[in-house]
């Protein structure tokens, strides 16, 4: 894969952290849903204001939560507990845009309005294609969360990301066909921003290595998946790549199994929360995942700060748990840099590499992509007592995606 070089970077991970309990944090960090915090009192900095607007309602409401247990853990950890920087207490709103697109960049345009410099948080992929823009018209820090679509990355000098591109899944995946050249890959997704992405990656990545890549899309409201199953067993691929989310995924995997796809072909698919385990039924011991992070997969000393402050919060560590936690630790080093200026922030993340919890994590200075570890995984076990087991963890510079033009 292509890879073009960083500009120099500035090193400096922030420092190692004390957990704090969840009552604390609540009531230090975080101001209630949809209220701002209060400015600051006499004689202390203004507050640097942080607008989370995520889904804590809707469709993917799961991975709301992970994010926002792990961005409270992260302010933890690079705050020390203190929930301050540079003399600035660190305020932050939630907003719940209910995975609707117009929901959300209604509540961007008020936290702008409000005098919010920094928005974090977005969980699906078309609305962060919505809220990019928005932040570059009001020159404001965007911090994409697990929203995956590649399209994110390079959009504009404001937007960055917090967790891993689809880009990076692909190139994961790869690792696992060795030479691709001649090889059939067959990409079964739904038919959706998240799932052409997921072909696009693919065609990019493996299709210039000389693979021979074909698609299978379904309508995200089909329930009968079973004529897309024996449409890529028709096509005798020998990789299979699934880009697949939502309630129907029990019904895609039992249609995959009972059409032999699994045993016919190899099969990987992004290893989604804890949750979705069970989804996988009697042939998920069949599948090697491309895993952006499970419990335990990275062994840190952020994952295991991470994992004691979920705990402490009534949660554990899932998928997009390190978004959230890789989203403060940027939080805090843009307003460390640059506390009321989003341009100073932009030139604080550009370059800076750092520890985060799945290990050596880079804000690649171009293009604003996070170039960080991956990880492949099987599962051992079914239904409710399926577990992880980490078969490799991938460095980032083994997964870094090429480098996009700036846009704007």
């Amino acid at each position: 894969m292509p890879h073009t070089a960083a500009r120099p970077r500035r090193s400096g991970a922030l420092a190692a952290a004390s957990a704090l309990s969840l009552g604390t944090l609540l009531l230090s960090a975080c101001a209630s849903p949809g209220t701002g915090g209060p400015d600051g009192a006499k004689g202390e900095s203004a507050p640097v204001k942080v607008g989370l607007v995520y889904s804590r309602t809707g469709p993917l409401a799961d991975y709301g939560k992970q994010y926002l247990q792990g961005f409270k853990a992260g302010l933890e950890y690079a705050t020390k507990g203190t929930d301050k920087v540079g003399g600035h207490k660190i305020v932050v709103t939630e907003r719940d845009d209910a995975g609707d697109a117009a929901k959300a960049t209604a509540a961007g345009k008020d936290l702008i309005g409000k005098g919010y410099k920094i928005l974090a948080g977005t969980t699906d992929s078309g609305i962060a294609l919505q809220m990019a823009p928005l932040a570059a018209q009001n020159k404001v820090l965007f911090l994409d969360g697990p929203a995956a679509t590649d399209a994110v990355t390079g959009i504009n000098k404001y937007t960055f990301r917090s967790g891993r591109q689809s880009y990076q899944d692909t190139l994961t995946a790869a690792a696992m066909l060795g030479d691709a050249k001649g090889k059939k890959v067959t990409v079964l997704a739904q038919d959706s921003t998240f799932g052409q992405a997921n072909v696009a990656a693919v065609r990019a990545v493996l299709g210039k290595e000389g693979a021979k890549v074909s698609k299978v899309l379904a309508p995200p409201s089909a329930t009968d998946l079973t004529p897309f199953a024996r449409q890529v067993r028709s096509a005798k691929p020998d990789l299979v790549f699934v880009a697949w989310a939502g309630a129907t995924a029990p019904a895609l995997w039992t249609a995959l199994d009972q059409q032999g796809v699994l045993s016919a072909s190899k099969v990987t698919t992004g290893l989604a929360g804890t949750a979705s385990y069970p989804v996988f039924g009697k042939g998920g011991d069949k599948i090697t995942f491309l895993a952006h992070y499970f419990g335990g997969a990275a062994g840190t000393a952020a994952e295991k700060a991470m994992t004691k402050s979920v705990k402490e919060q009534g949660g554990v560590p899932d998928l997009f748990t390190p978004d959230g936690f890789t989203a403060a630790q940027m939080v805090v080093r843009a307003a460390q840099e640059s506390p009321e200026d989003a341009d100073g922030m932009i030139e604080a993340l550009e370059g800076w590499s750092f520890e985060g919890v799945k290990g050596a994590t880079e804000v690649r200075a171009e293009d604003h992509a996070l170039l960080q570890p991956m990880f492949q995984a099987k599962l051992e076990g079914t239904g409710a007592s399926a577990e992880p087991k980490l078969v490799k963890k991938l460095d980032k510079d083994e997964v870094t995606p090429p480098v996009q033009p700036m846009k704007g």
